[in-house]
């Protein structure tokens, strides 16, 4: 049987050459197409590999019949409607690690450019000017650099930081004391990075939670003096606050790869000579390049002779037979996953997920890929899926732990996720009710009965009267309006619990101004 490929953008003959040699596969380049002219020629090809150029939207994936697998040669599949591919049973795979390296190696190339002002020096040589007294720069060495993001890139940035014997301090909603204490660096909160930090760079994803996260309040608590640099995603800095902050001083300089806008629009910041830039090179490197091909090509030809991938980034075809039966659960496991990681507010370190009931006799790992693509895509938004969600957690050093038993309290069936943080022990677990849909019937050792949807309050109070009524007229004088509301209890007088469902997500300062009510203990927001 012979496998058809498209290539629809240009990549090396060495990042394809495992095509080359696989049997049966018949290659066709064609790149510069238009959409149109795509959407015509897809008909019959079995895999399509993109760069970022072609854009793989819902329209060509239904045009493509006999579409079986997407690869992306690159991180990123913003290109790709990955929706569209799931729903039409089409794989798609990446090279999550191929730009690692170019992308670390970059990044210290302009925390060093920028340090030593070597862009700035080399445009007065360029207009015949021998200026060395305006081209001082600082050393590396004994500096502290924040590094706000540690995931792959971000470790290897400080592992070449403290080649320069550099100090550094991260920040990742992952990160533990005993991994960090392994790498040799030191961890915080943001704001413990930002304030410790003489140069900061940053490398999460842009997510909602990280857009413009280096802002105007973030420049006022660093060093005076503080250099930063982006090689990560444009929106993670506030270009306007950027801008402020170098012209006041406060940053003594910037170096950027990536931009709010691209192709660069406004050209504002290069206006500022402590400023220098480039434009999105982070994986501009032959190796890069050709290492990323190499990856998806490798996928590519092992899914067509074994049917397994190493780095797919969607939902794999999953038994009918299975699928019949866990379905109804995956948005109910899903909510208990991301009510989870609201609820504990810490790093996950060890996490356990208990079937009970008629799930017991049932294969529901598809069910703890689902619960931990909840929990994780709180901060790692779309990278995480139900296929690599696994992957993922152990990779951020969480213990995946399942356990089954046919023993489920009363209810047909029953899902408890306990998550383990330097906090404690926290658990949730919930149920599908017969023509009433998802329930949380019971959070830590209190009972409720709560839709797992929306904007949820939860309020750890002593047991009180007059309590719930100050927590009621405080949110009406915040506007506020509480859609319903369950309370436990352990013991008359003892501690108890909150549950509100209310119809807008609260704002900070009311929180703020509901823990400082008598006898509440702690107030935690829940976005579902």
């Amino acid at each position: 049987m012979t496998f058809h490929i498209l290539i629809s953008d240009p990549l090396s003959e060495e990042g394809i050459y495992p095509l080359r040699q696989a049997n049966g596969v018949n290659i066709v380049m064609e790149t510069n197409l238009t959409p149109e002219q795509l959407e015509d020629r897809i008909h019959g090809f079995d895999a399509l590999l993109v760069r970022s150029q072609t854009q793989v939207t819902r329209e060509l994936i239904e045009k493509a019949s006999n579409l079986k697998i997407i690869g992306r040669a690159g991180v990123g599949v913003d290109n790709i409607d990955l929706e569209a591919a799931t729903e039409h049973g089409i794989i798609v795979v990446n090279a999550p690690d191929g730009n690692t390296n170019s992308a670390a190696e970059h990044t210290m190339a302009m925390i060093m450019s920028m340090a030593r002002k070597i862009p700035q020096a080399f445009h007065a040589l360029r207009n015949q000017q021998w200026d060395r007294k305006s081209y001082v720069g600082v050393e590396l060495k004994n500096k502290t650099l924040g590094v706000v993001g540690f995931g792959r890139i971000g470790q290897e940035v400080a592992a070449r930081a403290k080649g320069q014997r550099m100090n550094v301090i991260a920040y990742d909603p992952f990160l533990t004391a005993e991994k960090a204490e392994k790498l040799g660096v030191d961890f915080g909160s943001v704001e413990d990075v930002l304030r410790a930090a003489d140069f900061i760079t940053v490398h999460t994803p842009l997510l909602k939670e990280t857009k413009h996260l280096i802002n105007k309040e973030a420049f006022e608590i660093m060093k005076d003096g503080v250099q930063i640099v982006n090689c990560a995603r444009g929106g993670i800095i506030d270009e306007n606050a950027l801008y402020d902050a170098v012209k006041s001083g406060k940053v003594a300089g910037a170096a950027l790869d990536v931009f709010e806008q691209e192709p660069m629009v406004d050209f504002r910041l290069l206006d500022l000579p402590e400023i220098i830039a480039t434009p999105h090179l982070g994986a501009s490197t032959f190796e890069a390049q050709e290492s990323v091909a190499v990856d998806v090509s490798v996928d590519v030809v092992s899914y067509f002779t074994t049917g397994t991938v190493r780095n797919s980034v969607n939902l794999p075809s999953v038994p009918k037979e299975i699928m019949k039966k866990i379905e109804p659960y995956f948005d109910l496991s899903e909510r208990l996953g991301a009510f989870l990681t609201d609820l504990a507010g810490a790093t996950a370190e060890e996490v356990t997920v208990r079937y009970a009931g008629e799930l017991a006799n049932m294969d529901v790992r598809p069910l703890t890929r689902n619960m931990l693509k909840g929990m994780l895509k709180r901060h790692l938004g779309k990278q995480v899926n139900n296929v690599n969600a696994l992957y993922l957690a152990n990779q951020k050093g969480i213990v995946v732990t399942e356990q089954k038993t046919t023993e489920s309290k009363g209810f047909m069936t029953l899902i408890t996720v306990e998550v383990k943080t330097a906090n404690g022990i926290r658990k949730v677990a919930g149920t599908l009710l017969n023509g009433q849909g998802a329930r949380i019937v019971k959070v830590d050792d209190y009972l409720v009965d709560v839709v797992p949807e929306g904007h949820l309050l939860y309020v750890s109070h002593n047991d009180r009267p007059g309590v719930i009524g100050r927590v009621g007229t405080l949110l009406g004088q915040e506007n506020v309006n509480i859609a319903t509301m369950q309370v436990g209890r352990s013991i008359v007088g003892g501690s108890a619990i909150m549950m509100l469902s209310i119809d807008k997500s609260a704002e900070t300062s009311s929180l703020e101004q509901l823990a400082k009510l008598d006898e509440i203990q702690a107030v935690t927001a829940i976005n579902l």
